[in-house]
Parts: C-alpha cells; structure tokens; sequence
C-alpha cells in the first residue's frame, strides 16, 4: 500500500451522516443525501480500507476499534424495529488499527484499540449507502472527550503518514447539527443564520488561504456566525477538525443541500 510517488493517495471526505437510521429507512427528509452518498463512490478511488472518525464515539484516549469482525453497535432508540436489524458486515482491520496507533503514540497523542466495540451508526449507516457490498475493511478512531478543537486539528495532523496509503478517511459527522431545529415534518423554512454559518464553513475550508490560518479558523470556530445555534455541542463538527488537519490543504466542496430541513455541507480532499 506503499507511495513512492508524490501524488496523494489517500481520500478524506467530511459529510452530514442524517438523523440516526431514516436515511436507510427512506426518510424523505434525507432524499439529498440519499442521493449523494449513492453518488459519492463515483468521485473516489475504490480504497483497500476506511477509517472512519464518527461523531458518535468520545474517549479519555484516542481509541481505535480493533475487532477483526466487528458487531453493530444501534447507537439511537426509538425506532421501528427494522432500524435494529440493519447489518453492515464489513470486516475490521486489526493491523490498521495498530498502525493508526503508531502514530497517534508517536505525536505524542494518548491511544488505546478497543477490541470489542462494534460499528455505531456514524458508521454504519453511510458506508451501507456508499459501498452496499460491505467488502472493504474498516476501522473507527473516536473523538477526544472535553472536544478541544485544537486537539482535534493536531489529532488529523498525527496521522498525515497515511496519505501515502490507499485509504478512505471519512469524517461522519453534521456540519448543522442542533436537533431542535431540525424540520422532522418536511419543512423548509429559510434559515439565515444556518446559511451564514455554512457559508462561513465553506469559505473556511476551500477558499485560498495559507494552512495555518485554516486551520485557526476551524479552532476559533465559535467566532463564526450563529456557531452555537448550528452546534449546541460541537461533537458533529469535530470530525472535520481531524479531516482538515491531516489533509493539509484546502478541499472542495461536494454537498451542499438540505437535511431534515437544514442546509449541511459536506467536503472532499
């Protein structure tokens, strides 16, 4: 799995993972998004294996999963029983995981591998509408409890190594995420401050700018407009904090639509 060429082999792609199980339910709310993860294969170099940072999963230590067939973990309830037989049997990758751990140990980040804990559904659901077949190996790495952003940007750096490898790097997170705001009934009220702080997030992460100053932008982000409306907690940002530091660069925007009746964007490096 080894470049020796200087293109960039690795993906890292951030997006908005829907409001628990409806997307695979059909929720009509998730139609944008059901479209774009469908789509999403066709911008991508099929990958020898994903690594997944999932807003659902927060540790004392950065904690990879490193089961070698990993359950499903149903992180949400109040469902309709279908929603908790939803299978995506994707093998883990325990070789992976220890690489991953290498190198968070060797920036001098905190880790440990988890080898019991199975896929939740920032998972699972996306990688099910992305790659239906669940053929390819897959890990998780959890986000850092008290959610620093600075922490989070410094924890993507550590793991800059693996764009020399043909990897996946999927940041699940929500780039809106304050779930009473949410339309659940189909409404699609224009939302200004929702635009005003995806805006300032696209700017952000594509707009010419040298690296340090992106990167501070994303640890300020409090300061954007209307930040703590859009995350009341900012676990469903995170993850684009970790994609933003290990892409070392300025991605380009793939989504921007609307979820449950807010507007999220997602981005692709």
């Amino acid at each position: 799995m080894e470049n020796t060429g200087l293109e960039q082999k690795a993906q890292i792609v951030y997006f908005g993972h829907g409001g628990g199980p409806l997307p695979i339910l059909g929720d009509a709310g998730h139609k944008s998004m059901i479209d774009f993860m469908a789509k999403l294969p066709t911008l991508l170099r099929k990958p020898e294996a994903i690594l997944v940072v999932s807003a659902h999963w927060e540790e004392r230590a950065a904690t990879l999963l490193g089961a070698q067939n990993p359950p499903m973990f149903y992180d949400y309830y109040g469902f309709p029983d279908e929603a908790y037989a939803i299978q995506y049997p994707a093998p883990g990758s325990p070789a992976l995981a220890e690489k991953v751990s290498g190198l968070l140990q060797k920036a001098g980040v905190a880790t440990r591998i988890d080898p019991q804990r199975g896929f939740d559904h920032g998972v699972f659901i996306p990688l099910k509408m992305i790659y239906p077949q669940a053929d390819i190996p897959c890990i998780q790495l959890s986000l850092l409890r008290g959610l620093d952003s600075a922490a989070h940007v410094a924890l993507g750096k550590a793991l800059q190594e693996l764009k020399n490898e043909n990897l996946l790097v999927v940041g699940s997170g929500f780039s809106f995420h304050n779930l009473g705001a949410f339309s659940w009934n189909g409404n699609d009220a224009p939302d200004p401050a929702n635009d005003a702080f995806q805006d300032w997030l696209i700017e952000a992460c594509t707009a010419p700018m040298s690296q340090s100053e992106r990167e501070q932008r994303l640890v300020d982000w409090e300061k954007a407009p209307y930040a703590r409306y859009c995350h009341p907690r900012e676990e469903h940002l995170l993850p684009l904090h970790v994609c933003l530091g290990m892409a070392g660069q300025a991605g380009r925007l793939v989504y921007d639509d609307r979820i449950l009746g807010k507007r999220n964007v997602g981005f692709l490096w």
